[in-house]
């Protein structure tokens, strides 16, 4: 059978999505060119044509993801709804018993971003945009009367925080935190940024 000729955009998406895949199983410190390689069926040769050493390779996979789900929250929050329904859609999406990134990656990411400061670029930005779009959702609400919060910016971040402690908790020690434990705090902490009864945010949203 012919071989299927990828573009050179193609080609670098499969090599960082097997990157991703990659850094979840084995982590940065450990995987290697080998490994993104052999998961393609591919030579090191290729990989390193694309990305020329595994530290571009593992910057871009990075970005690559982070790209992905800014998308995907531009998306949850441009719908044509309230202010509270497109906040709740976006926080029980990246909360971790979401559908939203894999937590074991950017957990990865976090770590060795202590150390790397092309990965602490990425990762920070990621979480300012992150934040910048929580709290445009918030000030949209405030300004409409749905909900009353006096500082948007704060309350993003009190909301990243804890849903970034709960991934941590639930990734590196399985079952310490139910995933209906966490959803239920998750919508708790919204509510009580939003000076709104929990029942009346789930009401509202239903």
């Amino acid at each position: 059978m012919a071989r299927v000729r990828l573009s050179v955009g193609e080609r670098r998406k499969d090599l960082l999505l097997a990157a991703i895949e990659q850094i979840e199983a084995r982590g940065i410190a450990a995987v290697r060119i080998a490994d993104v390689a052999a998961a393609l069926g591919v030579s090191n040769a290729l990989v390193l044509y694309h990305f020329s050493t595994k530290e571009k390779l593992v910057a871009e996979a990075f970005t690559f993801a982070a790209e992905d789900d800014l998308a995907r929250l531009r998306k949850l929050l441009g719908r044509r709804t309230s202010a509270l329904r497109r906040l709740r859609a976006a926080v029980r999406w990246y909360a971790p018993t979401g559908q939203a990134k894999g937590w074991r990656l950017w957990i990865e990411g976090w770590a060795a971003a202590l150390r790397e400061p092309v990965l602490r670029e990425v990762t920070q930005d990621l979480d300012r945009q992150w934040k910048a779009a929580i709290t445009e959702v918030i000030a949209e609400g405030v300004a409409a009367g749905e909900f009353r919060c006096p500082d948007p910016a704060s309350a993003a971040l009190r909301l990243t925080a804890l849903l970034d402690g709960l991934a941590v908790q639930m990734t590196a020690y399985p079952g310490a935190v139910s995933q209906a434990r966490t959803q239920e705090w998750v919508d708790e902490a919204l509510a009580r940024e939003l000076g709104l009864e929990r029942e009346a945010l789930t009401a509202a949203t239903r």
